[in-house]
């Protein structure tokens, strides 16, 4: 895990290891500081005069200054690291993300990796700002101030000695209580992040059933639930600092009247008052110095959760990697499902997909209908490898995808979903996504074929319209041809609609359509619909049924031999003539289905008597 997230440092070594460093020579001249007093006070009290005053304190000043540049150098080049070693992991983070499969986005919720890219991250920043600034001195001041203190006098630097011990142990005892409870409640950090986003995500909805009163009650308890959590861990640690002060003035009372009596007497003979005053400083810095250490420790003990929770999205491998000499050039359009059998994880009781074989020819109109979950869209996700398939091949171009390299492959597979998104951006950076070279004379010819260039227009600042995040300032017919129109700029050889014309009334379906016959004739077009008027004119018509091919044609085969189809066909032409159709068709069907009946049951009665029949 530490190897996994040092990586991030990198152009931040350089102030990594002089924070330290400079941290180092503080703590130095801070313990000698006290030492200095100590023979200064003594050299004074021989010899008071103003040059030796001034000289002593000179230097006192001195050493001072320097501890002073020290820290704040030390404390710049902290934050500098941490602050840097943050960004860096974010922007691993993200990267890998952007690299992940649909499987793996699938193992990580949405709420998750957001708690990882924030809370987590600022975990980790926080507590490497602690490790190479507070953990190097702490323990220096610790053992440096026992050690001088014991130079002192051994007796009564064995006071303090044992009241640290006995400090430390309670200090470690609190920290140990409060770890569980702070590695558990960031856990609880991806429940509260997701009822956020759930929320804002259907504010609509939302609202339409005026389900406020209970979302917020909803996140309340959600919002207490990691508020109880911090609470306890946060009551824990609040008595660190009652301990402290409780240990630093019992050390401080104990060596005053110890040592007072020391000097008295033994006539300072064996310990002088600058003496004391000095194992008064050591204790103070000592006791001080082990608090500071078991902060760190709590510190530390949070960060390593989201260390592991931040650490386990940079260890994750892709599903889906290129292949070790990729192809990059895809010859045309034509798709084929060989032996496809598909399914979301190897823990699935069943195949999303179950033995699909079918081929289409560059240039070819593909209509898919088949009820909700017949894994319409599973099939097409598997032709620009979104995921692969468990058995089988999908071949494109006559190659299997697998051996394409991953980008060549999705620049020439460009799919229009029925949730589209819409970035922030106005309409010519949102279109641009398609191709970012692309010319405005470019933009307006496929808006035109895509059907937006009428409402884009009519908007006051035309192509330069503000697009709010998702698209929420247009409607969903616009928003639907505006993501077609940045597809067709990819200029792909396989156009997948995956209902992406579900809020599209049927004229400007149809004119959509007709100019895809027109302008795209070469392109391979997969068309995903509910709505038979949609792919009625297409070259083939593939009927989907639990993750299988139930039937294939055109529509006019279809119509005269598939009941499924009929049923869809009818249904959805509720004239008269239709309605009538229907019936006819379904009575003979039935008819059909009864005289088979009758004629099995005669042959099993003559070959096996009646009664038994």
């Amino acid at each position: 895990m530490i190897k996994t997230l040092a990586k991030s440092i990198r152009q931040y070594k350089r102030e990594t290891i002089l924070s330290p460093v400079l941290v180092s020579l503080e703590v130095a001249l801070e313990c000698l500081i006290p030492l200095y007093m100590m023979d200064m006070l003594d050299s004074i009290a021989d010899d008071n005069s103003l040059e030796n005053i001034l000289t002593y304190g000179g230097i006192l000043l001195a050493m001072s200054a320097f501890s002073l540049v020290f820290g704040m150098l030390a404390g710049k080049c902290a934050a500098t690291a941490s602050a840097g070693f943050a960004t860096n992991l974010r922007s691993d983070i993200f990267d890998r993300i952007q690299g992940f499969s649909f499987a793996n986005i699938d193992k990580f919720s949405v709420s998750s990796l957001v708690t990882r890219l924030t809370t987590d991250i600022t975990n980790i920043q926080m507590a490497f700002m602690m490790l190479i600034r507070i953990a190097v001195r702490a323990p220096i001041m610790l053992v440096v101030s026992l050690a001088m203190a014991f130079s002192i006098n051994a007796r009564l630097a064995a006071i303090f000695l044992a009241i640290t011990v006995a400090l430390g142990a309670v200090l470690f005892v609190i920290a140990r209580v409060s770890m569980p409870i702070f590695e558990r409640v960031f856990k609880k950090y991806d429940a509260m992040n997701e009822s956020v986003q759930e929320n804002v995500k259907g504010m609509r909805v939302v609202k339409t059933y005026v389900r406020e009163k209970y979302e917020s009650k909803k996140f309340a308890a959600t919002a207490q639930n990691v508020r109880r959590d911090f609470q306890r861990g946060e009551v824990l640690i609040a008595l660190n600092n009652p301990a402290m002060q409780l240990s630093i003035w019992l050390a401080i009372t104990l060596i005053c009247y110890l040592g007072t009596s020391t000097i008295v007497t033994s006539g300072g003979a064996e310990m002088t008052s600058s003496a004391l005053s000095s194992l008064i400083v050591f204790a103070a810095q000592s006791l001080s110095s082990l608090m500071m250490l078991t902060m760190v420790l709590v510190l530390v003990s949070i960060a390593r959760a989201s260390s592991e929770r931040v650490a386990e999205v940079l260890a994750e491998e892709s599903t889906l990697k290129n292949p070790e000499h990729p192809v990059y050039e895809v010859e045309n359009g034509d798709v084929e499902f060989r032996g496809v059998s598909f399914k979301y994880s190897e823990k699935a009781e069943r195949n999303a997909l179950d033995g699909i074989d079918l081929t289409v020819k560059s240039g070819q109109t593909v209509g898919i209908l088949g009820g909700t979950g017949s894994s319409k869209t599973t099939l097409v996700s598997l032709i620009p490898r979104l995921y692969d398939v468990t058995e089988g091949q999908v071949l494109v171009g006559g190659r299997d995808v697998r051996e394409y390299d991953i980008e060549a492959l999705r620049n020439q597979v460009a799919v229009v979903l029925q949730k589209n998104v819409l970035f922030s951006g106005n309409i010519k950076e949102n279109l641009r996504w398609g191709d970012p070279t692309a010319t405005d004379e470019q933009l307006v010819a496929a808006c035109k074929q895509a059907q937006a260039h009428d409402f884009i227009m009519s908007f006051p600042d035309g192509y330069d319209t503000y697009i709010e995040q998702g698209g929420t300032n247009v409607s969903g017919g616009q928003k639907q041809r505006l993501c077609i129109a940045r597809a067709l700029l990819k200029k792909p050889k396989i156009l997948i609609l995956d209902d992406s014309t579900s809020a599209v009334d049927t004229k400007t379906d149809a004119l959509i359509r007709a100019a895809f016959r027109e302008e795209i004739p070469g392109t391979t077009k997969f068309i995903i619909a509910q709505r038979v008027a949609s792919v009625e004119d297409s070259d083939l018509i593939i009927i989907m049924n639990e993750g299988k091919i139930a039937a294939t044609g055109t529509h006019e085969e279809l119509l005269a031999t598939n009941r499924i189809y009929q049923e869809t066909y009818y249904s959805q032409n509720k004239a008269g003539a239709s309605s009538d159709k229907l019936k006819e068709v379904l009575a003979e069907e039935d008819a059909e289905a009864a005289e088979a009946t009758s004629s099995a049951i005669g042959k099993l009665s003559a070959d096996k008597g009646g009664e038994k029949a």
